[in-house]
């Protein structure tokens, strides 16, 4: 017989993580879902489905109170989405997969999933595609992987690249201050649109660069033209894998996104990572760059409605029940 429980502790939540959620990307990482939960204050809920004592299931909710339902934790927001990526219901079988939703307390809608074969394809709806380049596929090779293009293609883009790089161009790496005018880039480029307009997720990713750098994870790529900032990106690398997390491009160089991307590419061959991870997002260089498509997924319960109030005093009821039934 399978039993759940519903947790809002936080520390028993990071054992239960710890214990139970895969470490197979930057997002899995624990102190990186915190930092983006406290900066926007939500309230945590962990639901552990039991069977014989042991443990066979776990998902992580937050309550995004803005939205009225429980979103993927840590319920960090952007335009009404979440925005960490790979997410996932951890569950031993169907069964199990089937109770950890039921016990939600609430309406849920859970976005960026990685498919899973314990909830049935239905039930999974598409979210977005998540882009990423894997270097072994073109042995490695940045010349192999250029010639993916067409050819007039191909020499119409190295074009467009050399023109920059027969202007004084420079690269700055690893130079923290720019993350301040990475933020300031994105934020003139895309106004009220650009995630770094909330408060609550620029102290998140003003925070992640800090923890990153402190791990010795990060990586600031800044392109210079003529001394004058042109594109800075933030992107960290964890187990040989990188994650390319924001940035930013001055308009006084049309183009120069190309170049900064192009250049984390050749970077990602020549120290033979993995895999880099340009995340999700509808740009449309990310298909003319021929690069890696993952279709994520999103869960969500429209039959359930309730109010924020009656929804996280049921789940104090439920708490209160388990530790005192």
């Amino acid at each position: 017989m399978i039993s759940v429980e519903l947790i809002n502790d936080l520390e028993e939540g990071r054992a239960l993580w710890h214990r139970h959620w895969p470490q197979q990307c930057l997002f899995d990482l624990w102190p990186l879902r915190v930092i983006f939960m406290t900066a926007f204050d939500r309230q945590p809920l962990f639901i552990k489905a039991l069977r014989n004592g042991q443990v066979e299931g776990l998902l992580a909710l937050a309550w995004i109170e803005e939205e009225g339902y429980f979103g993927h934790f840590p319920g960090e927001t952007w335009n009404a989405k979440t925005w960490i990526e790979q997410n996932r219901i951890v569950a031993s079988s169907p069964p199990v997969a089937t109770e950890l939703l039921a016990a939600v307390p609430g309406p849920f809608h859970l976005r960026y999933l990685k498919r899973s074969s314990m909830i049935s394809s239905e039930s999974q709806e598409p979210d977005e595609i998540n882009y990423s380049m894997r270097p072994a596929q073109y042995d490695c090779s940045f010349a192999n992987y250029l010639e993916q293009f067409g050819g007039k293609t191909r020499k119409k883009l190295l074009s467009e690249v050399d023109k920059f790089k027969k202007s004084e161009l420079t690269f700055r790496f690893d130079h923290l201050p720019d993350i301040e005018a990475m933020f300031k880039l994105n934020l003139k480029a895309f106004g009220t649109t650009s995630y770094f307009y909330d408060q609550r997720f620029l102290k998140a990713f003003e925070r992640l660069a800090a923890w990153l750098s402190e791990e010795k994870l990060l990586r600031v790529t800044t392109i210079l033209i003529k001394g004058k900032i042109a594109a800075i990106d933030m992107s960290a690398v964890w187990r040989n894998c990188g994650m390319v997390l924001a940035g930013g491009t001055n308009p006084d160089f049309p183009g120069i996104a190309k170049l900064i991307n192009l250049h984390h590419i050749e970077r990602a061959c020549n120290e033979k990572l993995e895999t880099v991870d340009f995340l999700c997002g509808d740009f449309n260089w990310k298909e003319r760059f021929h690069l890696h498509r993952q279709q994520l997924y999103k869960l969500y319960d429209p039959q359930i409605s309730a109010s924020p109030s009656g929804i996280l005093e049921k789940t104090k009821i439920r708490n209160d029940e388990k530790k005192h039934g």
